[in-house]
């Protein structure tokens, strides 16, 4: 263990009083809102109780010595490494204090890696690596004489292309050298919107820029080869407006493969945010309120169901790639998270089991911001979750996800973009994320080409594996003057957004008056501004550019005539097989819906035999279509 259990007792620690759980079927636009301002009050409510106690643990002369105590027997716990070259590192860094005050302001104010309010991380080990195999590399000589078990590395790789088989072909190229196997996947246009291979206008988007998924048996082959119920796999699906059918499909997929028992076992993430794709992305495919509703059968049936799977993960990582400020990112993500808590608290789903299921993702780009932004995001959201929603330590977790800027990514000198994702890689892990995924510098113009993958792959490996960094030491880079002044200011402005969106009357309030998007498309116009006219320099393309270059001859990556046909052809072979236990599967998920039931159970029947677009049309003539909101 890192070190002592509880940094803090009991009687030392604030919290509000447990609010009552409300059973509501859906809440109205006025209680979310309601929520997002009692968290506005809990955090300002948490930093006076932080400034109370560093101001008792200064005229208080027990409680001042106690904590000194403790924080003497917390440093005297810390286990001693050594790095390659022989130099002893404490394996967690703390502040050189011994003023009671500014003892009190860190371990109440930050909290140690793994405790309230969880500023400097959410686990009290990460990254590290394991003790033992520095002290059998010194006592051999410099040689390893047997492997050391190893921590899950929280590299995630992300691909999608062309057809199932091609986007499996690639996953096995990217873990190749990985202990864990932790993928993400990306769809192709027809899939993110429910709508079939076969349908009218797709064809030439069949496989392009993401992985074509139209029926179960698609689902089998993207994943073929891995063993989707082994602790070391997750999969990771980014993909909104029909999450519900996809997730559906993939524990088909995993039951035809591992059999029926396998569900429990199944690890991963599905994105399924819909307030997003409202807000940012535009890859909606039912009205707001049903799509809300599918959500949250889905939520429900495998928080029960899938105790180590996430059924949503809220994604800010699209908003800040539409253009938001970094701060709005953060703000639009925290309060959409808040009000998926009300509403699956509302549908009588204890937070203790929905809050431990929950994740984030949030894009890491090079301005200021990202120094704290996952930092202190994690600490709003630990306060918000214990103080407004009486969640217990496990569903105070932000558990992170994080993606280098594509936005940040350059055609014009497009090697530079290796530096811009270097850097992003040192801010996300700055921040402590859990997992991270670094793009390609060959995106701006295809999907990543192999070298282009392997390169970005292989800069997480050279930042936590090759350097000293991170694997030596927790906290090595945190707590300077400059990422503290940074953590004020970022806080105070995502309360300040949170205001806002109270004052419009909830998160769907804000949404229905276009609040969120309206700001997004305002930050994205400035930013580009800032560019034409050199207020943000861009190397490579508005400062020191090379006017003699030519644009680089780059393989475009297409999904090639035949393939796109094949797709169909199985499509339509799949869907005559099945034509009548699909039309009645179909007709038992519309009775079910009509019914006001949860329809994720009948829904995993019809993915057996019902092709995505099959499913999204019944659904649409039951709930209707999303109309873009004017």
């Amino acid at each position: 263990m890192l070190f002592i259990e509880h940094a803090l007792p009991k009687s030392w620690r604030w919290r509000a009083p447990t609010p009552a759980r409300e059973t509501r079927a859906l809440p109205n636009p006025q209680s979310v809102m309601s929520k997002l301002g009692r968290v506005v009050e809990a955090v300002e409510k948490y930093n006076q109780f932080v400034l109370d106690q560093v101001k008792r643990a200064r005229t208080d002369e027990k409680f001042g010595r106690d904590l000194v105590g403790r924080w003497n027997d917390i440093k005297a716990k810390i286990p001693t490494t050594r790095t390659p070259t022989g130099l002893p590192l404490p394996r967690l860094a703390l502040p050189e204090i011994d003023e009671p005050g500014e003892i009190a302001s860190y371990l109440f104010g930050e909290g140690l890696p793994g405790e309230f309010p969880f500023l400097n991380g959410a686990y009290r080990e990460m990254y590290l690596e394991p003790i033992r195999e520095v002290e059998s590399f010194e006592k051999n000589g410099g040689k390893i004489d047997k492997k050391i078990p190893q921590a899950e590395e929280p590299t995630r790789l992300f691909s999608g292309l062309m057809l199932a088989e091609d986007t499996n072909e690639r996953f096995h190229y990217l873990t190749r050298h990985q202990r864990t196997h932790r993928l993400s996947t990306a769809f192709d246009g027809p899939t993110l919107y429910g709508i079939d291979s076969d349908a009218d206008g797709v064809f030439g988007k069949i496989g392009e820029g993401g992985v074509a998924i139209d029926t179960v048996e698609d689902m089998v082959r993207l994943y073929d080869g891995f063993d989707l119920g082994s602790p070391n796999f997750s999969a990771s699906m980014t993909i909104s407006g029909p999450a519900p059918i996809i997730m559906a499909m993939y524990i088909a997929a995993a039951k035809r493969r591992f059999g029926p028992k396998v569900g429990p076992k199944l690890r991963g993430t599905i994105q399924a945010d819909i307030f997003k794709e409202v807000q940012a992305q535009n890859e909606t495919i039912f009205p707001i309120e049903p799509s809300l509703r599918f959500l949250t059968d889905m939520v429900e049936f495998t928080t029960r169901e899938m105790p180590r799977w996430y059924p949503i993960s809220i994604s800010g990582y699209h908003i800040g790639e539409a253009g938001s400020t970094p701060v709005q990112q953060a703000a639009y993500t925290l309060s959409n998270g808040f009000a998926y808590a009300e509403m699956f608290a509302a549908r009588g789903i204890p937070v203790d089991q929905f809050g431990p299921r929950l994740s984030f993702f949030l894009d890491c780009g090079l301005d200021a911001e990202y120094i704290a932004l996952a930092r202190v995001s994690r600490r709003i959201w630990a306060i918000g979750m214990r103080d407004v929603f009486g969640a217990g330590p496990k569903a105070q977790l932000f558990k992170l996800h994080t993606q280098t800027s594509g936005r940040s990514l350059i055609a014009a000198e497009f090697k530079n973009n290796l530096t811009r994702t270097a850097a992003e890689l040192l801010l996300a892990y700055m921040n402590a994320t859990n997992s991270c995924h670094s793009n390609s510098a060959d995106e701006p113009f295809t999907t990543p080409s192999e070298e282009w993958i392997r390169l970005a792959a292989h800069g997480q490996a050279i930042l936590l594996e090759e350097s000293g960094i991170f694997k030596h030491t927790m906290n090595m880079l945190s707590g300077s003057p400059g990422m503290k002044t940074v953590e004020r200011a970022v806080e105070t402005a995502i309360l300040d957004e949170f205001r806002e969106i109270e004052r419009l009357g909830s998160v769907l309030a804000a949404v229905e008056e276009r609040y969120q998007r309206s700001q997004i498309q305002n930050a994205a116009h400035r930013y580009e501004q800032q560019i034409y006219d050199g207020t943000r320099p861009i190397i490579g393309l508005n400062r020191y550019r090379d006017g003699a270059e030519e644009i680089p001859e780059v393989k475009l990556v297409r999904t090639p005539r035949k393939k796109q046909q094949l797709q169909v052809d199985r499509l339509v072979r799949f869907k005559k097989k099945n034509a009548e236990r699909a039309k009645r599967a179909l007709d038992r998920l519309a009775t079910v819906v009509e019914r006001g039931e949860n329809c994720f159970p009948t829904l995993l029947d019809a993915a057996e035999v019902c092709s995505l677009g099959q499913i999204t049309g019944r659904l649409q003539e039951v709930v209707g279509r999303f109309r873009p909101m004017v």
